[in-house]
C-alpha cells in the first residue's frame, strides 16, 4: 500500500533541507549529478528566407528562386521567375530548443545558417518560418531581424577578408511557441532519476539520501544508472516536491580508476583512485644523428706537348661526406612498491624527466604487464 506523500512530509523535509543549506556543503545536489527522465529540451528545424541583403545572397540559384515563388504565389500573387532577383535573398535552415514545458505564446533564441552560396546575412530578416520537430509536427514559428557578428568584405581584384562567421546568425527571441509538447509529469505516479554517470554505488547513495529525507520506501535504485522516486499524488504539490528533490544532497561513489591519454595533444590524466602493483620500468633512448656534407675541389686538366705542360682548370669534382653520431642515454629505472598511489606514480616518472610520448608509453607498458590497476583509454 502506498503512502501518499502530503504537505507535512514536504514541511519536515524543507526543515532537513535548510538543515543542509545551513551545514557545509560537502556533496552533490541531485541536479548536479541526474536529470529527470522525459524532461529534456526538443530540437526543432525549419527551412525559410532571408531578404533585405546588401548583394550577399545567394545570387542566381534556382532553389532560392524557387523559394521565393512560392512563398510570392501563397501570398496570392503571380510572377515571372526571371523577374526574381536572389542577390538580396537567401535559403537559410532554422533551428532553435524547445525548452522542457514550453507553452504556447513564449519566446525562444533561433538560429539562422545559409544552405546556399550567400556571403553573408548581416542586415538580413527571416521571414515567417515554421519550426519543426521530429514527428513533423509544427511547434514554433520564427521571423525577424538577424544578429550576426561575422564580416565579410570583397575587393573587385578578387581579395576578400571574413572575420567569424558572417553565414550564421541569430534571432533572439525570434521564435514563438505554437504548441505544447506532452508530458506525463502531472500524470505518473514515479518520475525516474538518471544519473549522467553509471555507478552502481552512487546510485544506491541516491536513493538512500531521498529516503532520509522524504521517508523510507520513496525512492528504490533500479540499476547502475536509474533511481525511481515516488511522487505526491496531488500534482499541485509535485513542483515543490521535485525543488527539495533536486537540492537534496548526495554523496558521490569515487569514479573508478581511469588513465585518460589523447595521444594527438600529448594531454595525459590520471584518476585518483590509480594503483600500481610491483613493478620495475627502465626507460632509456637511443638518438642516432646523421650528418650529410659535400667536399667540393677545383679539378684540372693537364696538356703535355713539346713546348711544355699546360695545366687548364677542369670540372669541380665533388666528394660526399657522411658523419654518422650515436647518443645512448644511460636506461633511467625506478621500483614501483605495492599499491602506489598516484602522488608517487606521477613523481616517480616526472623524476627521471620523461617526455608526454614517453609516459605514455611507460604507462602502456604497465598496463600490458598487468601492474596497472587502472582502466587505460587512448583518445
Amino acid at each position: 500500500m502506498r503512502i501518499p506523500l502530503l504537505w507535512p512530509l514536504l514541511a519536515a523535509a524543507t526543515l532537513a533541507a535548510a538543515t543542509l543549506a545551513a551545514a557545509p556543503a560537502a556533496a552533490d545536489r541531485i541536479k548536479d549529478i541526474a536529470s529527470v527522465a522525459g524532461v529534456r529540451s526538443n530540437p526543432l528545424v525549419g527551412y525559410g528566407l532571408v531578404v533585405g541583403l546588401s548583394g550577399t545572397g545567394d545570387g542566381n540559384s534556382a532553389l532560392t528562386r524557387q523559394s521565393m515563388r512560392s512563398l510570392i504565389s501563397r501570398l496570392g500573387l503571380e510572377t515571372d521567375p526571371g523577374d526574381l532577383d536572389t542577390r538580396n535573398a537567401a535559403a537559410v535552415m532554422v533551428t532553435a530548443e524547445l525548452s522542457p514545458f514550453a507553452k504556447p505564446g513564449q519566446d525562444m533564441d533561433v538560429t539562422v545558417s545559409t544552405v546556399g552560396r550567400a556571403d553573408s546575412l548581416k542586415g538580413g530578416t527571416l521571414l515567417m518560418t515554421p519550426l519543426k520537430g521530429s514527428d513533423g509536427e509544427v511547434y514554433a514559428i520564427a521571423q525577424g531581424n538577424l544578429v550576426v557578428g561575422g564580416l565579410g568584405v570583397e575587393a573587385d581584384d578578387g581579395s576578400s577578408l571574413t572575420v567569424n562567421v558572417p553565414t550564421v546568425g541569430r534571432i533572439p527571441g525570434g521564435g514563438t511557441v505554437e504548441r505544447a509538447v506532452p508530458s506525463s509529469f502531472l500524470e505518473a505516479e514515479h518520475l525516474v532519476l538518471n544519473l549522467h554517470r553509471n555507478d552502481f554505488s552512487t546510485a544506491a547513495a541516491t536513493a538512500e539520501a531521498v529516503n532520509a529525507t522524504f521517508g523510507e520506501g520513496v525512492a528504490v535504485a533500479l540499476d547502475g544508472t536509474s533511481v525511481r522516486v515516488r511522487v505526491p499524488r496531488d500534482p499541485a504539490q509535485r513542483v515543490s516536491f521535485m525543488g527539495l528533490l533536486e537540492n537534496t544532497e548526495v554523496e558521490p561513489a569515487a569514479p573508478p580508476a581511469q588513465v585518460i591519454v589523447n595521444a594527438r595533444t600529448g594531454t595525459i590524466v590520471i584518476g585518483g583512485n590509480v594503483r600500481v602493483t610491483p613493478a620495475a620500468v627502465s626507460h632509456g633512448s637511443l638518438t642516432v644523428r646523421v650528418r650529410e656534407d659535400q667536399n667540393v675541389e677545383q679539378g684540372a686538366t693537364v696538356v703535355t706537348g713539346e713546348g711544355g705542360t699546360v695545366v687548364a682548370p677542369g670540372e669541380p669534382v665533388v666528394t660526399p661526406e657522411s658523419e654518422i653520431e650515436v647518443d645512448e642515454e644511460e636506461a633511467r629505472a625506478f621500483v614501483f612498491n605495492p599499491g602506489v598511489s598516484l602522488s608517487s606514480l606521477v613523481d616517480a616518472i616526472n623524476a627521471v624527466g620523461s617526455s608526454p610520448s614517453d609516459l605514455v608509453a611507460i604507462l602502456e607498458a604497465l598496463h600490458r604487464a598487468g601492474a596497472l590497476r587502472a582502466e587505460l583509454v587512448i583518445l
